[in-house]
C-alpha cells in the first residue's frame, strides 16, 4: 500500500514560519525524487521544491532563499521549512514521490494540507 500523509499546516500570520512534514510508506523511498506543490483557489498547482534522493534540490524562484526542503531516509520522511509566509502564498500543500520532476504529475500525491497566511 502506497501513500504520503501531509501533516504541519494551519494559520500564521504573514511573515512567519511553519513547518510541513510528508511521511511516505509502501515506497522506496530512496528511489524516489520527493516533492511540495501548492495549489491555491482558483489556480494551478505549482512546483514549490523538490529534492532527489542524492540531496540535491530545486525550488520555485519565488520561494529560494525562504523555503528549505530536506528529507530523513531513515524515517521516510520529506520536510519543507517555511519562512517569512506571504498571505498570496496561502494554499493546499501537496507532497509528491515521482521517478523526476518531469513524471511528477503521475507520481504519488498526498491529500493535501491547508496552509493559511492571515493576520
Amino acid at each position: 500500500q502506497v501513500q504520503l500523509v501531509e501533516s504541519g499546516g494551519g494559520l500564521v500570520q504573514p511573515g512567519g514560519s511553519l513547518r510541513l512534514s510528508c511521511a511516505a510508506s509502501g515506497i522506496s523511498f530512496s528511489l524516489h525524487m520527493m516533492g511540495w506543490y501548492r495549489q491555491a483557489p482558483g489556480k494551478q498547482r505549482e512546483l514549490v521544491a523538490t529534492i532527489a534522493s542524492g540531496g540535491f534540490t530545486n525550488y520555485a524562484s519565488a520561494v529560494r532563499g525562504r523555503f528549505a526542503i530536506s528529507r530523513d531516509g531513515d524515517e521516510n520522511t520529506v520536510y519543507l521549512q517555511m519562512t517569512s509566509l506571504k498571505p498570496e502564498e496561502t494554499a493546499v500543500y501537496y507532497c509528491n514521490a515521482a521517478a523526476s520532476a518531469i513524471t511528477a504529475r503521475g507520481g504519488i500525491w498526498g491529500q493535501g494540507t491547508q496552509v493559511t497566511v492571515s493576520s
